[in-house]
Formats: C-alpha cells, sequence, structure tokens
C-alpha cells in the first residue's frame, strides 16, 4: 500500500530519532530522503538535528535537487541521494550517516568486505569503500559511481556510509548493519584475527539468497568479499613431537644444542 506524504514525513522523522539516539550522527550531520515519485524526492534539511526534527521541517525537491516547497534550506548532500535514484531505478530511499565503527573503518582505508557472517552476506555480499570526495561537490559521487549499482552499501573514505533501498525502513536497517557489522569484525581484529568462511560456504550463502527474498544487485566478485582462499597460504598444522624437533634442529645448526 502506498504510503501518504504524511506517512513519508514521519517515517523520516521517526528513522532520524533512530539514528541520532544510536550515535550515528552528531550536531547536523547525517541526511535521509525517500523518493515519492518519478519527480520529487522528500528529504532532510540542513542544519538540523536529525534527532530533533518535525514533520513540516522536512523539504520537497525535484530530481535536479531544487527545492519545490518547504520552510528549510536543502542540503548540498542531496546530489549524492539523487544520484543514487538517478542509477537505481529499484531504489526509493537513501540513507546517510556516520556510525563510529563503520566509520572508522572508512578512515582507515578499509573496506568491511571480509566473509564473516552468513546475515552480511545473504543481504549485502559486502560493503565496499569509495574513494574520497569533497562533501557537497561532484568529487564525492566520483568514486561512488562503479559502487551503487552492484551494491546496496558503502562505506565513504574519510566521511561515513550510505545505505539505500526499496523504502526508507530498508535503507536504515542495512546501516544498521552494516555498524553491526563493523562492531563485530573489530572485536573479531582485536581477538587475534577473524576466521573468514571459504569459497565453497560463500557460494552457498548466495545461492540461498532466493530463498530468503533477497534481491541482490550482484553475485560474488573476486574480493568482495573476501573469502578465506584470498587470504593465501595453506594453514600449517604441526605435532608437538614435531614442533620440538623442529625446534632442536634449528638448535644445532647454530650450534646451541
Amino acid at each position: 500500500m502506498t504510503k501518504t506524504e504524511k506517512e513519508l514525513r514521519q517515517d523520516i522523522v521517526e528513522i532520524g530519532k533512530l539514528v541520532f539516539q544510536k550515535g550515528w550522527v552528531a550536531a547536523n550531520d547525517g541526511n535521509i530522503s525517500i523518493r515519492m515519485d518519478q519527480d520529487r524526492v522528500l528529504c532532510t534539511p540542513t542544519g538540523v538535528c536529525k534527532g530533533l526534527m518535525h514533520p513540516d521541517d522536512l523539504i520537497v525537491c525535484d530530481m535536479q535537487g531544487n527545492k519545490l516547497y518547504g520552510v528549510k534550506q536543502g542540503t548540498s548532500e542531496i546530489v549524492m541521494h539523487l544520484t543514487v535514484y538517478n542509477l537505481r531505478p529499484d531504489i526509493r530511499a537513501v540513507v546517510h550517516a556516520h556510525p563510529p565503527v563503520a566509520t572508522g573503518y572508512a578512515a582507515a582505508g578499509k573496506p568491511l568486505n571480509l566473509a564473516l557472517l552468513p546475515e552480511v552476506i545473504i543481504g549485502l555480499g559486502c560493503v565496499p569503500l569509495a574513494g574520497y570526495g569533497l562533501p557537497g561537490t561532484p568529487d564525492l559521487i566520483e568514486p561512488m559511481m562503479p559502487l551503487i549499482a552492484k551494491y546496496d552499501a558503502l562505506l565513504m573514505a574519510n566521511h561515513g556510509a550510505v545505505c539505500y533501498g526499496e523504502d526508507v525502513w530498508k535503507a536504515y536497517f542495512r546501516m544498521e548493519t552494516v555498524e553491526h557489522y563493523a562492531r563485530i569484525a573489530l572485536v573479531a581484529e582485536l581477538l587475534g584475527g577473524a576466521q573468514v568462511l571459504p569459497k565453497t560456504e560463500v557460494d552457498k550463502l548466495y545461492e540461498s539468497r532466493t530463498r530468503y527474498g533477497v534481491k541482490a544487485q550482484v553475485g560474488a566478485v573476486p574480493g568482495c568479499p573476501v573469502v578465506a582462499e584470498d587470504l593465501g597460504g595453506e594453514k600449517l598444522t604441526v605435532t608437538r613431537a614435531e614442533l620440538i624437533a623442529l625446534v632442536e634442529e634449528a638448535l644445532r645448526a647454530r650450534g646451541i644444542a
């Protein structure tokens, strides 16, 4: 059932509160939009805390970013949203935020691309990293363009993350998945390194997508996600006796034993 403009405004306000309460934005950071029809986009304005928005604060612009109506001023980052809509006719909503752990990966120049969690592999595949571009300018969009057509969630180098979906709640939940994935990946790294799934298991997860009703833009591609075989080298296993023998041989070679 198609929602009214009033209902869509309320959805954006509710999601704005959630991203603010979760600490994914600070001050006036982030932006949210919904494509209402072929010619109009409902979006958050500039200079407004996403946790304190009122439905009347939102503005409506055309597909060129020109404000059609609304009291407040539009954000310069609306161009990013419009680019997603133009490249992906299936997308009806975009959420951009700065979730701390995922943004930490982006600031470190690292994508979220390890094959760690079945739910992430099924739902997103992986979360690639788009190169840095000055916010509010075409330079922000250029590194993202080759990735938008293939993935539903991106990290933006030294900036944040952007997720999109068939409705604004799906876009929001993808952002939630990205930050949850980043937190787990970080903990695994701190505990000595993640145990990455092999290609055979990743292939099974991709094949199960239809069973879960996931309509992905692309299947597994080399390096996204990174599987165990991509990390190189076979794992060497030795017994305690073999290890002792190797140590003793090394000591003898040095004239110590």
